[in-house]
């Protein structure tokens, strides 16, 4: 079955090439699961589905995600009116953030050129690094210090800051490199690849001596962290990050560590 109908109603709602293969691969797995024609499906199957995977060990986060894909399908292609099923709620964990002397470290150890570029830019920016990896020179405005992301999650543009050191970086870096325009991180065919950006960062974590999980996105979180202690106001940061809700920012009013270094212990104040 091709699931066409399902393609086509996610490309109507602006969701991603991505999106669409994910929804249509676990529709796919299910019905290869039930043995049945869609029409035929009722709710009672895709319960049984969903209790089979998260018995065989499957994530929480994963078997909502299959819901999602169901749910989307039967309910908003097929009409079926399926609202009754619900799975374990997702355990919100805390990101992995990185401290302003692990970040200078990190920075640190990174000699090759291109390489701390990016450091720099993930850090300076908050981009996600499928953003960075497809930055262009012509989404550039280095002059007031920043950037445009052209069509990232949700198909939005957002606009991003440069900090002063990454445009100075920048300048020097394409000035070397003759890059007059396209893309800025170049690997042997097209953009460098998510795959190799994570190698380099974490082999560069390592060398650092930093034991914490270091990934493109800890960097994402210790700019929206480290903002936030700053006093930056969160909606601002939202706008930054390219979050649709204000709910997904709020995390970082929680893991400000050093807001919470601030507060004095209620027994100091009887000395």
């Amino acid at each position: 079955m091709a699931f066409d109908d399902l393609r086509a109603e996610l490309a109507l709602r602006g969701n991603s090439v991505n999106t669409e293969k994910i929804y249509v691969y676990h529709n796919k797995k299910f019905l290869e699961s039930v043995k049945k024609d869609p029409g035929s499906v009722v709710e009672q199957d895709i319960k049984k589905y969903l209790t089979k995977l998260l018995r065989a060990g499957q994530s929480i986060s994963s078997v909502a995600l299959t819901r999602s894909a169901l749910l989307f399908y039967y309910n908003e292609i097929l009409q079926k009116g399926f609202a009754a099923i619900k799975t374990p709620k997702i355990k919100r964990k805390l990101p992995v953030i990185l401290t302003k002397e692990e970040v200078k470290r990190l920075f640190s150890v990174v000699k090759h050129e291109k390489s701390l570029l990016l450091l720099k830019l993930l850090y300076a920016s908050g981009l996600r690094i499928s953003e960075a990896i497809h930055l262009q020179v012509e989404d550039l405005e280095m002059e007031e210090k920043i950037g445009w992301v052209r069509s990232g999650k949700g198909g939005k543009d957002r606009m991003v800051i440069l900090s002063a050191a990454v445009v100075k970086l920048l300048r020097a870096f394409l000035r070397r490199q003759k890059i007059k325009n396209g893309y800025i991180f170049l690997g042997r065919n097209g953009p460098m690849t998510s795959r190799n950006a994570q190698k380099m960062i974490a082999g560069a974590a390592k060398r650092a001596g930093i034991t914490k999980r270091v990934t493109p996105h800890t960097l994402r979180h210790s700019f929206a962290t480290h903002l936030r202690e700053a006093g930056s106001d969160l909606r601002v940061i939202q706008e930054l990050l390219g979050h649709a809700s204000i709910q997904t920012t709020e995390i970082y009013t929680h893991v400000s560590a050093e807001e919470k270094k601030r507060v004095v212990s209620p027994a100091d104040l009887l000395e």
